[in-house]
């Protein structure tokens, strides 16, 4: 069969609790055109999904039109590739189970897939970043929440019900802190942003040593890191503890999966050397002896703005292709 309508563009769409991102990416990860909207502005799905779908039609009306497109894929928070749904997400306004991947492809007449944005990091490293040629490796976002991926045999380990990967609600202290996910002392606690903050709080409560720290309205994570490159004592120890938490963490997960590599992304990996030699300390102490300096922790090489949205654009790639336009 000769077919000459091959399509050589997806869009890849990142939604996030603040902000909606999407792009035109072309057969070689190129970002042809993009724009974004703010999620919060549409507490009600369907009106989201109008505003995205109407979103995406004119960024392609004004970039080649529909012919050029083959699929649309999309990252969110508690997406689920085999279900195309967001799935009972905390933190999202639109409760219970939303049919996103369908919803949108009634809208547009366009194959969709939708996976969790761990996932979809992971991939756009395998194509584009730290993790490109490996074919079995952990990514872990740490920003609002404490995701993971395992990248195994090169692919997307999904699980029997697409939700493998969720070490932030890993046991890391019984009975600790409360996490979003209803239980206490979640791994995601104590390694992700609102657990470094209350980790902050907790050193500056602990002692009267001064730090910039304190002089602070409204403190953040990226504060914090800044604070640590200052030489601030108290935030370097926050960073301290929350590498340290993560390194066990990291331990636990690695020993049962033995990764070549993990790779850490968002907001908190920033941190640099003040997260990552604490946490590379707690990982070789508690690893299982034979892979003791035979896991290397990397952090992401992808530019942070675009890691998602690529990664999605990969993903769009692997649905069956499907358009009302063809």
């Amino acid at each position: 069969m000769i077919d000459n309508n091959l399509k050589t563009n997806v869009i890849g769409v990142d939604i996030r609790i603040d902000k909606t991102m999407y792009a035109i990416v072309n057969i070689r990860g190129e970002l042809l055109a993009r724009d974004e909207f703010v999620t919060t502005d549409y507490p009600n799905i369907s009106e989201f999904i109008t505003k995205l779908a109407d979103s995406i039609v004119i960024l392609m009306e004004a970039n080649g039109g529909f012919e050029s497109v083959r699929s649309i894929g999309i990252s969110a928070p508690s997406g689920n590739f085999r279900t195309g749904c967001i799935e009972n997400s905390p933190n999202f306004p639109w409760k219970g189970i939303v049919p996103l991947s369908a919803m949108l492809r009634d809208r547009l007449g366009l194959a969709v897939a939708v996976d969790n944005n761990a996932n979809v990091i992971a991939m756009a490293e395998h194509a584009f970043g730290a993790a490109h040629g490996m074919k079995d490796f952990i990514l872990v976002t740490l920003g609002s929440g404490m995701g993971s991926c395992l990248f195994s045999n090169g692919i997307v380990y999904q699980g029997s019900n697409g939700f493998a990967g969720e070490i932030g609600h890993t046991t890391y202290i019984p009975g600790g802190r409360q996490c979003g996910c209803g239980k206490q002392g979640c791994l995601e606690a104590y390694t992700a942003a609102k657990g470094v903050l209350l980790t902050a709080r907790e050193v500056m409560e602990e002692c009267d040593t001064p730090s910039v720290m304190r002089q602070v309205q409204q403190l953040t994570v990226k504060l914090i890191i800044e604070f640590c490159n200052q030489g601030d004592e108290l935030a370097i120890e926050v960073m301290r503890r929350t590498g340290h938490a993560l390194g066990i963490g990291l331990a636990n997960y690695a020993s049962m999966v033995n990764p070549e590599a993990i790779i850490l992304a968002g907001t908190v990996s920033k941190a640099g050397k003040w997260l990552l030699e604490p946490a590379d300390k707690a990982f070789e102490e508690h690893v299982f002896h034979n892979m003791k300096g035979k896991v290397k922790i990397l952090t992401s090489l992808c530019d942070e703005k675009d890691l998602n949205v690529l990664g999605a654009s990969v993903l769009a790639w692997q649905v069956k292709e499907y358009s009302l336009f063809l």
